[in-house]
């Protein structure tokens, strides 16, 4: 039941006859997964805690960087260098107290996905990368989740519904993955500021759509948006067979969704200063190589996998791109080739690297 402070809190929402005092208490005993607390992340969390969303549980390993701050609207520059769920849980417990939150910071991992999914009654796919995209939606159909999802990219974004009330999956939309590196993410297209926080309110929306029962819901219909041309469009597409072909997870979805060994910036310089046995491979492009490096080994991710055959790797290496994103994709392609390496991901990349 809603208490006197949150009947005055909700009351432009409650008076809506479609929602109604029936819907807020709805709202107040759902609880929402949400994966990815960066771009799209932000609004999402935002508009579930001022909507009543009495619980909310967020997963996300990362760290607030400087170059996050143009689009992911909870964190300021006091915030750079701390863990995200943390950050976010103190500020949108300011923004509404009556809201409770889980924080997950090891993120969603093969190890953990069904016994995390199988706490909440509706996800949210805020994530950045596709091993983490296949991961939720395959723990989502096996336990019968819906799935909010949503995607950006430059100036363009993706919104859709997956598993509800039987609908279609996200591969019955996209039934494999593409390659390593074929499709760049946020850190190497760029993004537009305001593209998440559109896609993100609207990923909002449905989860309160569906938790309320009212209105339609996106299933098996793809929305797009062209911040460009201010454009909205849309096409439907049918539950294929895909759907029932997932009956458990994959061992592995790429370094992103395996327990890959993380190092802080502290970390590694402190390696470096006692000389430690170390390799450091740098896997970003030679203009950010040049504009400013650490020293490591320079193998672009574009150019890994042609390269694969001469690298000379000791037994212990710390890869690193700008934000820690790249440098995972980069770790699931060599620990493929060299199983007897001990790989490293610098938390954060060069973003969490004073200098």
């Amino acid at each position: 039941m809603l208490n006197k402070a949150e009947k005055e809190r909700y009351n432009r929402q409650v008076i809506l006859p479609e929602l109604g005092v029936a819907g807020q208490e709805k709202l107040k005993q759902a609880k929402v997964l949400v994966i990815g607390a960066g771009g799209l992340g932000c609004p999402i969390l935002q508009y579930l805690t001022a909507a009543g969303v009495g619980t909310i549980g967020i997963a996300d390993m990362d760290v607030v960087s400087e170059s996050n701050l143009h689009r992911q609207i909870l964190y300021t520059s006091e915030d750079v260098g701390k863990p995200k769920v943390r950050v976010a849980i103190q500020k949108l417990t300011q923004q509404n107290p009556h809201i409770h939150f889980k924080a997950h910071p090891e993120g969603i991992t093969t190890e953990n996905a069904l016994d995390m999914v199988k706490l909440y009654d509706v996800l949210v796919d805020g994530s950045d990368n596709f091993p983490t995209r296949y991961l939720v939606s395959d723990a989502c159909t096996i336990l019968q989740k819906p799935l909010v999802f949503g995607a950006i990219s430059r100036f363009e974004g993706q919104l859709s519904v997956f598993n509800h009330k039987n609908g279609p999956s996200y591969r019955c939309l996209f039934p494999e993955p593409p390659g390593a590196g074929e499709i760049p993410n946020c850190a190497e297209a760029g993004v537009l500021g305001v593209l998440p926080g559109v896609v993100g309110t609207l990923q909002a929306n449905e989860v309160i759509k569906i938790v309320c029962e009212i209105g339609e819901v996106a299933s098996g219909k793809l929305l797009l948006f062209d911040a460009l041309s201010l454009s909205f469009s849309s096409f439907k597409f049918p539950r294929t067979a895909q759907a029932d072909k997932v009956t458990a997870l994959q061992s592995s979805y790429g370094a992103t969704c395996a327990v890959v060994q993380t190092i802080s910036a502290d970390e590694l310089k402190a390696w470096l200063a006692q000389d430690k046995q170390v390799q450091v491979l740098d896997v970003r492009e030679l203009q950010e190589y040049e504009n400013f490096n650490i020293g490591g080994e320079l193998v672009p991710l574009s150019k890994l996998s042609d390269k694969l055959a001469t690298l000379q790797l000791q037994p212990k290496v710390v890869v690193h791109c700008q934000s820690g994103v790249r440098s995972q994709k980069a770790i699931a392609i060599l620990q493929e080739r060299y199983p007897e390496v001990q790989f490293y991901n610098l938390a954060g990349g060069l973003n969490s690297w004073e200098h």
